[in-house]
């Protein structure tokens, strides 16, 4: 699918833009005051395939949070900041790759200049990102309500503040619970400026729905070529988050960095365990770097043939299954040993 074009962005080693790749991102979310336990979720993050990570900066004590995980983690950092534009200078002192902060919430045009003079300084790009609850008074009067165009407009005006200061070094992101209000308003805006845009369904709920409603909205955009940056909001473990993100790119051929699984939903011709199997591949493999699909099919009638496509895969029988290879059968192999097997031939490859 062609990509919608954009400015490009570098956020620390990571450059955004339609460029490049499209990085997932994820936000700690252990309390602020708690170093060791973000460290320690940062950690997580990393090695769970997290390009970016994100952190809440609501004081200045959490301010040391910055040099406490970059000196741990390789991933770069986003200093999550609302009203106070002191913590930006600071994060950005404490050596921040980016700043989360809506210049209209700030105070006056010398504090926006001073936030956007020092990221000017230590080239920081800025996410602006605004949503339904936060639309300003004068926005919400001349729509009367929270909408599509009223959360772009709100988007567009926070980077005109950063642009009469001549900076332009800017992501953003219009996120909404309301599925189809966060695609239409991410639509306008694709239309409307050429920054790069960091898509995602705010307070999409716990991991079932969320990752439904996140899968909907961030997918149809994708599709249109537009989406830079994304991040999967789940009340939930974040590291879920970054799976269910990079199964979101893989699932559009968008990522081709790990296991693509195919399986089928079983049927009264199964005769082998298969739900249990295709459940225990999955997590066994989820780390898997290899550039494959790997089929879980239930019988020979969804097996070597319906799958042959894959580049290797396992097919139920009686008590056994088998294994094959681009629709080629290798071997046929007790149930008990059928995925033992499958993950020794994945090795090999």
């Amino acid at each position: 699918m062609k990509r919608r074009t954009t400015k490009q962005i570098k956020n620390g080693k990571i450059q955004i833009g339609s460029d490049y790749d499209i990085s997932v991102q994820s936000m700690l979310n252990i309390p602020s005051t708690d170093i060791d336990g973000s460290i320690r979720q940062a950690k997580e993050l990393e090695n769970a395939g997290c390009d970016i990570i994100r952190l809440a900066v609501p004081d200045m004590d959490a301010v040391r949070l910055i040099d406490a995980i970059k000196s741990e983690v390789s991933v770069p950092l986003v200093a999550d900041i609302h009203f106070d534009y002191r913590l930006a200078l600071e994060s950005a002192a404490a050596g921040i790759d980016k700043i989360r902060i809506n210049p209209g919430n700030i105070g006056d045009d010398d504090r926006v200049k001073q936030v956007a003079n020092v990221c000017i300084q230590k080239n920081i790009p800025i996410r602006i990102g605004v949503n339904s609850g936060s639309l300003e008074k004068h926005i919400l009067e001349k729509y009367g309500r929270p909408t599509p165009q009223a959360l772009c407009d709100s988007a567009l005006y926070h980077a005109s503040l950063l642009e009469k200061f001549d900076f332009d070094n800017i992501v953003l992101s219009m996120k909404s619970s309301n599925v189809e209000f966060m695609v239409e308003a991410y639509e306008l805006a694709a239309k409307q400026c050429d920054y790069p845009l960091h898509l995602g369904v705010t307070e999409a709920g716990t991991e079932r729905i969320g990752i439904i409603k996140s899968s909907v909205g961030i997918g149809s955009l994708l599709l249109r070529g537009i989406g830079d940056t994304i991040r999967v909001s789940l009340t939930d473990d974040p590291v879920k988050e970054v799976y269910a993100a990079k199964d979101i790119l893989k699932s559009l051929g968008l990522n081709k960095d790990g296991i693509r699984f195919i399986s089928c939903p079983t049927c009264g011709r199964t005769r082998i365990n298969l739900i249990e199997i295709a459940k225990q591949a999955e997590e066994l493999l989820k780390d898997c770097k290899k550039n494959i699909t790997v089929a879980i099919m239930g019988c020979v009638v969804n097996g070597p043939g319906e799958a042959k496509e894959a580049d290797i895969g396992i097919a139920g029988g009686v008590n056994n299954g088998l294994i094959f290879k681009k629709g080629q059968i290798i071997r046929k192999v007790p149930e008990n040993e059928l995925l033992n097997e499958l993950i020794k031939e994945i090795q090999k490859m």
